[in-house]
């Protein structure tokens, strides 16, 4: 008899730059506005409940709905967008999962293909997808050509979805007329991966600008740790961060980025990230435009905010952490707060 059946599927071996989530994120300082919106989150697996795809370029540590529920409850984040990873490739199962687990308090992310149907697509739309991501990053894919982007638009046509474009500040300038010519809204991912190194003044940086000017463009404000050459608490990506939702509050999101793969070190404090949000956007409007009415505006939510996705009754065990050797452990931090199913 394998291994495998005596104790079940083994888990994949994560890829270098795929780290545990920080083993003890803190309780933030910070009061977020009620319905705050956690706008760029991912779900992992289990790989033995959903496969990884055969053709992904990394491969992470599980990262379940239940794991990502308990960090909402622990940061005070009620709502949140579920980003379907490359990982997963276009198998949605995964991400279909978690929006039903999450009592329409969770919006969707898909990748959407040439061979992805309307069908497909309708059934994303009606289980709370509300945007198509687009990979420009190499060590993720060939980046799309111009007749995969129009074979999307088909699939997805009159359904009001985001583009939402993950680029390199370096290739930045050279797809905005691009991310111009697309119709409807576009959201561009963490800070559009900007090299500070460049300045505050770069290419890049003035791009980013120019499109928060054409009013059809928006730009999370995430990833600062990635972002940042100094390291927590990344002041320098702060910094810019602050000033793109002081130059345009109505069309800036943001989001935790968690589990944080493809990095560079440890995993972030997602605790710290969201106090962090104090300087990002100090003036207190700007905050909730940030946190709750622009993520409402675009991804769809419905104006009510209820608690069923981190606070709700269910039969799930209690939430878990990841260690740092990839082990999960008890979070006394999350005691009693369980997940909807």
């Amino acid at each position: 008899m394998t291994d495998s059946a005596l104790h079940g599927p083994v888990a994949a071996v994560p890829s270098p730059g795929c780290p545990p989530p920080h083993p003890a994120p803190r309780a933030p300082g910070v009061r977020l506005p009620e319905g705050s919106c956690d706008a760029h989150c991912h779900v992992f697996g289990p790989a033995g409940v959903f496969p990884y795809a055969a053709e992904r370029t990394f491969t992470p540590l599980d990262a379940p709905k239940e794991q990502l529920c308990a960090l909402h409850a622990h940061l005070g984040l009620s709502r949140a967008v579920v980003v379907q990873s490359s990982c997963h490739g276009r198998d949605h199962r995964v991400l279909l999962d978690a929006l039903a687990a999450g009592g329409g308090r969770l919006r969707g992310v898909a990748l959407v293909g040439e061979a992805t149907s309307r069908a497909e697509v309708e059934e994303l739309h009606r289980a709370g997808v509300r945007g198509f991501r687009l990979n420009f990053l190499p060590h993720l894919r060939t980046p799309p050509t111009r007749a995969e982007i129009d074979a999307v638009l088909d699939r997805v046509t009159d359904l009001g979805w985001v583009a939402q474009l993950h680029v390199r500040g370096v290739d930045l300038p050279a797809v905005e007329d691009l991310v111009r010519a697309l119709p409807g809204r576009v959201v561009v991912d963490h800070i559009g991966r900007v090299d500070l190194d460049a300045g505050r003044e770069s290419p890049a940086v003035r791009s980013l600008r120019e499109l928060l000017d054409t009013g059809d463009v928006w730009v999370k404000v995430s990833g600062v740790d990635r972002v940042s050459r100094q390291g927590p608490p990344y002041a320098d990506a702060v910094e810019l961060a602050a000033s793109l939702v002081a130059h345009a509050p109505e069309r800036v999101v943001w989001g935790t980025d968690y589990p944080h793969v493809n990095i560079v070190g440890e995993a972030p404090d997602d605790g710290l990230l969201v106090d962090l949000l104090e300087r990002i956007a100090p003036d207190p409007a700007h905050l909730r435009r940030l946190m709750v009415d622009n993520p409402a505006e675009l991804f769809d939510f419905g104006p009510s905010v209820d608690s069923s996705w981190n606070n709700g009754v269910s039969d799930l065990s209690p939430p878990t952490s990841v260690g740092r050797d990839g082990r999960y452990f008890d979070d006394s931090s999350l005691e009693g707060k369980k997940c909807r199913q």
